[in-house]
């Protein structure tokens, strides 16, 4: 697991992976060298933070990132990108990253489903309608070549997707706690004033990480079952020629 920023830990992601009988290896890039090949890994996760997905000058081990996450896609790694870890996976693999035309985007939200869920290993089984945690400022403008759309909202469509049979991107948060998300409210206020008057009580916080941990806590499982080998990823699309 790749944890980029020391303000977005594994959190409860963390608990129900390991609950789902996986063993974490938590690197922080920023302080720590990423493993230098996955050959010894079931799985990869990268987490969010709150820099750029090309901010190399500021931080030049995005690059590592991008590079390993591009290296898990090519093998057919299963994997998981969240916020951040879901942008740097579609930078890494052909996609576009900007920052959101539509300003922030902050505090609990829903995302719905799109066609091409229904028939995903970790997405069939999700609610129409599934509840995150949403809290960043740039946006994934452009899905990889071949990504398929998962979840999508209003102002801000790509908001989950497959590429290739087993790599997933998050753009929204499922692994906080209501103290991680206070402490971003007080780090980046900008960002905290796009979400509504209410989003950030005491009252809506744990409303909403009890319902996270509903919807959620099952996905994390079966993504454990997709890292073993217990669960099949989606079917391989066949190869077709172009007629003239």
């Amino acid at each position: 697991m790749i944890q980029p920023d020391p303000t977005d830990p594994p959190g409860p992601l963390g608990d129900w992976l390991t609950e789902a009988g996986a063993e974490l290896d938590v690197r922080r890039p920023f302080a720590e060298a990423l493993p230098s090949s996955l050959d010894a890994y079931q799985g990869l996760v990268c987490l969010g933070g709150g820099m750029n997905a090309e901010e190399d000058d500021r931080h030049p081990w995005l690059r590592d990132v991008r590079r390993l996450l591009s290296r898990a896609v090519g093998s057919q790694l299963p994997t998981l990108g969240v916020c951040l870890g879901a942008q740097l996976l579609a930078v890494a693999t052909g996609g576009r990253v900007v920052r959101g035309h539509d300003g922030p985007e902050a505090g609990p939200g829903l995302v719905a489903k799109k066609d091409a869920a229904w028939k995903d290993p970790l997405f069939a089984d999700l609610p129409l309608m599934q509840d995150v945690l949403q809290f960043h400022a740039d946006a994934i403008e452009q899905l990889p070549p071949g990504a398929e759309l998962l979840a999508s909202a209003p102002r801000y469509p790509n908001q989950a997707y497959r590429l290739g049979r087993c790599a997933y991107g998050l753009q929204f948060h499922i692994e906080t706690t209501p103290q991680v998300v206070l402490d971003w409210v007080a780090d980046a206020p900008d960002v905290a004033a796009a979400a509504r008057a209410d989003a950030f009580t005491d009252e809506t916080l744990a409303t909403l990480h009890a319902d996270l941990a509903e919807t959620w806590r099952p996905f994390a499982q079966r993504f454990v079952q997709l890292a073993t080998g217990a669960r099949e990823p989606v079917a391989a699309q066949p190869r077709t020629l172009p007629l003239a």
